[in-house]
């Protein structure tokens, strides 16, 4: 039994899909080596990643099964459940196998729980373009924090780089300790933190007036709490100024 050990990257994956193709070998668990741990009944191999064998299998995703396909497994990725990379790795040879028709599939389970898991994680990107609140912390930089389940910040940075073009803000997901920093003109995903935030005098006085507006709109007779938690997860709430 061959265990595939690699680092944890999305290119990283794709190169172990590679190395089983070229190897003609189907591994028995796919594992990241910040979660890996040493098995003594079987080998463990480490696959370093090659960024141009991770292109040829990206492009034969997109040539053999669809540029959906990729979508679909990049968001699966970014759910970061260990399970999830054997979960990949048996869509892609199946897809290889079917080909654009596979999502048809959907009574067979790995096609069912791939759709499953990646429309949560596109979900969860789309609350998070909804409800993210930016602070300025500086004048002219804007910081939100964010603490999502699954790891959407690729998802969600180009949807405010394109909607802030003309504003320097920076995007903190204090779960994973990652960062994505615009500079007006592109972006980047760092594991840098940002200093502790303050906010500026005329952020402190706008998120006054936005509470109390939020306070006089609101109706105590018609308040619906339930549906307000399934609009706005409570798990959210730190996020938002109104609620603060």
């Amino acid at each position: 039994m061959v265990n595939y050990i690699f680092d944890g990257t999305f290119d990283g994956l794709m190169t172990v899909i590679y190395v089983s193709y070229y190897n003609r070998q189907i591994p028995n668990d796919i594992l990241s080596e910040n979660s890996y741990q040493r098995n003594f009944f079987g080998d463990d191999v480490y696959i370093s990643t090659d960024i141009d064998k991770s292109n040829k299998v990206q492009d034969a995703i997109k040539n053999k099964i669809s540029q959906e396909a990729l979508k679909k497994i990049f968001y699966v990725y970014l759910s970061e459940l260990e399970s999830s990379y054997m979960l990949i790795y048996k869509y892609v040879r199946l897809g290889f196998k079917i080909g654009k028709k596979i999502d048809n599939y959907l009574q067979n389970d790995i096609v069912h729980n791939v759709i499953k898991l990646s429309q949560r994680v596109n979900h969860e990107a789309y609350k998070m373009i909804e409800l993210i609140r930016f602070k300025e912390i500086k004048k002219g930089l804007f910081y939100a924090k964010i603490h999502p389940d699954y790891n959407v910040l690729p998802l969600i940075v180009p949807h405010f780089a394109a909607r802030f073009q003309n504003q320097y803000f920076v995007i903190h997901d204090v779960k994973r300790n990652l960062s994505a920093v615009y500079d007006k003109k592109s972006w980047i995903i760092t594991d840098i933190s940002p200093e502790k935030t303050l906010i500026t005098k005329e952020e402190e006085d706008y998120e006054n007036f936005w509470k109390i507006y939020y306070k006089n709109i609101s109706i105590d007779e018609r308040k619906n709490l339930r549906l307000q938690k399934q609009h706005m997860p409570k798990k959210y709430w730190d996020i938002l100024i109104e609620k603060q």
